[in-house]
């Protein structure tokens, strides 16, 4: 018999625990954190590894939601058929609020200087053409463009609606409450500084997109408030962005409207 002590396997798992005790906006923040950072991935690789940057994200983002798992607020109920109608109500109105907006003439991209480059309306094939790469050579412009589909619309309806839903309507709604002690605000309080707070904040995330931004927010702000559960919200989100992605398909691939890929 060996005279060596028995390595420990829950060391990771107490410093994590640890960790969110001290910090309980942690596994509430790092998530999106995580999705963020690997989000600039994208632009630093050529054009034909977007369907990697967006797998890379995906996952990463959903590591980090099952890394913290242990330490975050209870879920609630799917509420799943609900979610799928509000989810389609809110995808029409981010696609066709936006094509309002701009036909009244409002700045398409959020008017501040941080944003100041315009919207650029690609179509992903002709760019893919045009550039080449690696994967075109090795697959096609087909083949790459229906594998960024694939993984683009998997990372939005699955780990987006995960990371944001925690930070945003978990940790922030709350927080603009009562920031030092969010996690004792009730899950879906409402204060109007919190509910129009997070929502006009929502824009620095959407600056292309930011006035149809604000009333999504008041949307799922409001959802939050009646049914007071994360996953609701979750599963609200994962439907709203897989309908706008199939809207857009729609309209882009099957209909020739090159406009609907400013959404892409």
């Amino acid at each position: 018999m060996s005279g060596q002590p028995a390595r420990s396997t829950g060391q990771p798992r107490d410093a994590l625990a640890r960790l969110a005790a001290a910090r309980p906006d942690l596994p509430l923040i790092a998530p999106i954190l995580v999705y963020l950072v690997l989000l600039a991935v994208r632009d630093v690789l050529p054009y034909d590894f977007r369907w990697l940057a967006a797998l890379l994200r995906g996952a990463g983002g959903l590591w980090a939601v099952w890394l913290f798992r242990r330490h975050l607020p209870a879920w609630g109920r799917p509420h799943a058929v609900l979610a799928a109608g509000c989810g389609l109500l809110v995808a029409l109105g981010w696609y066709y609020g936006q094509c309002a907006s701009d036909a009244l003439g409002l700045p398409h991209r959020l008017p501040l200087p941080l944003f100041s480059a315009a919207a650029e309306v690609v179509d992903p094939r002709d760019r893919l053409a045009q550039e080449g790469g690696f994967w075109v050579g090795l697959l096609g412009v087909g083949a790459v463009f229906w594998l960024d589909v694939a993984t683009r619309i998997a990372a939005a309806s699955v780990a987006v609606p995960l990371v944001e839903e925690l930070f945003w309507r978990a940790f922030l709604l709350r927080a603009l409450i009562d920031w030092e002690n969010f996690e004792k605000v009730p899950l879906g309080r409402f204060t109007w500084f919190s509910f129009l707070g997070t929502s006009l904040l929502s824009t620095l995330q959407h600056p292309d997109n930011w006035v149809v931004s604000i009333p999504c927010w008041f949307a799922f702000n409001a959802l939050m408030y009646w049914k007071r559960s994360i996953l609701f919200l979750v599963f609200v989100h994962g439907f709203t962005n897989l309908f706008l992605y199939a809207w857009v398909l729609l309209n882009a691939v099957a209909w020739g409207d090159r406009t609907a890929w400013i959404f892409w």
